[in-house]
């Protein structure tokens, strides 16, 4: 009996066995089907050339999603850029609307030689001559700096530029003085610079409300997505801007020779590698930038001919701020202030006026406060464009815009014709502010981590634009002489 018993409890073992090794491969199959298996690793973008601007490329991966908006939009945006408004005629330009100009076969040949015994380790040899075929990107950036804007509406040298920053070995880091918060100063092989800001906060991370504009981060992100935005804008007053990953040991610490820099690096508690530098704000420990390990994210800004070549005049903004915690500026507390800077130089002439409210409309777009001085450059003197630089505190907010910074066209009721014309193609179905934003973003390197503006961001960008148009409709009503409020500056362009 007792044997009987044992076997029959030894075939409900089994059976039992049997019916939950059944169950576990259910339970897998399912699990399998209801979760596919992760993306492949992605790729350094050091490592990967930069596609160009306009072309129409294959669907890029974001993380673990595709770019299908991006890639379905960059059609749109090529048809955008192919619209009249983005091809008006320029009259021909005489040698005095360029910036720089090639010099003689013998001096440029000198010149070279004085490179070539100015090389280190490192750096490619000089073989430049008065070809501009011969120049780095660069160094063509810098010969094509005009009267109107920093580079061409169709430049081909554009994407090259970008790959170059996107790309290129780094050969030399040193953190770049002045300024409130940390920024570093990259070299290439060729000898071309570029400025990088590292990343300081996630993408769909806002601005502490608490904090005010004078103390806010500035975003890496936000860099990036000024010179996509100014570009879209027609203005091409940004300097080219391309974000890139960077190994903050073998492309930051082990090229350095700025030894300040070198003492701030430490290993952080998870084992990141972490530095801090020397600035104002923001630069200790407990702000400190870390990789993850080593791979950090930044933006890398094309550098503007040296100084000593192509000086630049700063000017105070009209209605910069009081940067105070309780203390208005004169325009915060006088409505008719633009009566007064109308009268006063630069802005009682030429189109230095409509050239700041240009900018207005930019900083109004990507909510950016921090626009107490602007640079042009001395050798146009006053008839030339205002340099859209250091856009880093943009894009703090999606939830809330700021009325504020339109004061300038609120108050003085003036805007370009081409500008307002722009603005209005950007607001129609098939070319929508936010689709070719998030089209020309897609095309950024690290859009292959993640989208370089989240969603509100994009969004909050049509909410504003759409601001601007009715505080310039306002105007018009307000002054029934429409030529008072429009600047006419393309004359022969019809309607």
């Amino acid at each position: 009996m007792r044997v009987c018993r044992y076997r029959r409890l030894q075939g409900v073992w089994a059976l039992l066995l049997c019916v939950s090794v059944v169950l576990h491969l259910l339970v897998a199959l399912l699990v399998l089907s209801l979760y596919p298996p992760p993306c492949e690793p992605l790729q350094s973008s050091s490592s990967q050339p930069h596609p160009n601007l306009t072309s129409a490329d294959g669907t890029r991966r974001r993380g673990k999603q595709e770019v299908r908006e991006g890639g379905a939009d960059l059609s749109k945006l090529e048809a955008l850029f192919s619209h009249p408004l983005y091809n008006l005629h320029a009259p021909p330009s005489p040698d005095e609307d360029w910036l720089l100009r090639v010099r003689s076969k013998g001096a440029a040949e000198q010149n070279a030689e004085q490179w070539l015994s100015d090389s280190k380790e490192g750096f490619d040899p000089i073989h430049w001559n008065t070809s501009t075929d011969t120049h780095p990107p660069w160094l063509r950036f810098h010969l094509g700096i005009s009267r109107r804007q920093l580079y061409q509406h169709r430049d081909s040298n554009l994407p090259a530029l970008l790959e170059e920053m996107a790309t290129s070995r780094i050969v030399s880091t040193v953190q770049k003085t002045g300024g409130t918060q940390l920024k570093l100063l990259m070299t290439f092989p060729n000898y071309g610079q570029a400025l990088f800001k590292p990343m300081k906060q996630e993408r769909l991370e806002e601005t502490n409300v608490n904090l005010y504009y004078f103390s806010d981060f500035e975003r890496h992100n936000a860099e990036i997505a000024a010179f996509h935005l100014d570009r879209i804008l027609g203005f091409r007053r940004v300097p080219p801007v391309v974000g890139r990953l960077i190994d903050v040991i073998k492309e930051i610490k082990d090229v350095t020779t700025d030894h300040k820099l070198v003492r701030t690096f430490f290993n952080s508690p998870v084992g990141n590698s972490c530095f801090y530098g020397q600035c104002s704000y923001y630069c200790s420990t407990e702000h400190a930038v870390c990789g993850r390990p080593h791979a950090l994210e930044g933006s890398l800004a094309a550098m503007l001919p040296d100084l000593s070549l192509a000086p630049r005049r700063s000017w105070k903004n009209p209605w910069r701020r009081s940067y105070s915690r309780s203390k208005l500026a004169l325009w915060e507390k006088t409505p008719t202030y633009c009566n007064a800077v109308k009268k006063t130089p630069p802005y009682d002439r030429g189109t230095r006026l409509v050239d700041l409210i240009d900018m207005t409309i930019l900083d109004f777009l990507q909510s950016n406060m921090d626009r107490h001085h602007y640079e042009t450059f001395e050798f146009f003197g006053n008839n030339t464009f205002l340099i859209h630089l250091d856009n880093g505190r943009s894009f703090g907010r999606y939830s809330k815009d700021e009325p504020s910074i339109l004061a300038p066209l609120v108050q003085c009721c003036r805007i370009r014709r081409s500008t307002l014309l722009r603005l209005r193609l950007l607001t129609l179905s098939q070319y929508h502010l936010s689709d070719m934003m998030r089209a020309s973003l897609s095309q950024d390197p690290l859009a292959a981590v993640a989208p370089v503006l989240a969603e509100p961001h994009l969004s909050a960008l049509d909410r504003r634009l759409a601001t601007v148009l009715q505080t310039v409709q306002r105007c018009l009503l307000q002054h029934p002489q429409h030529s008072e409020v429009i600047y006419d500056d393309i004359p022969d362009y019809p309607g």
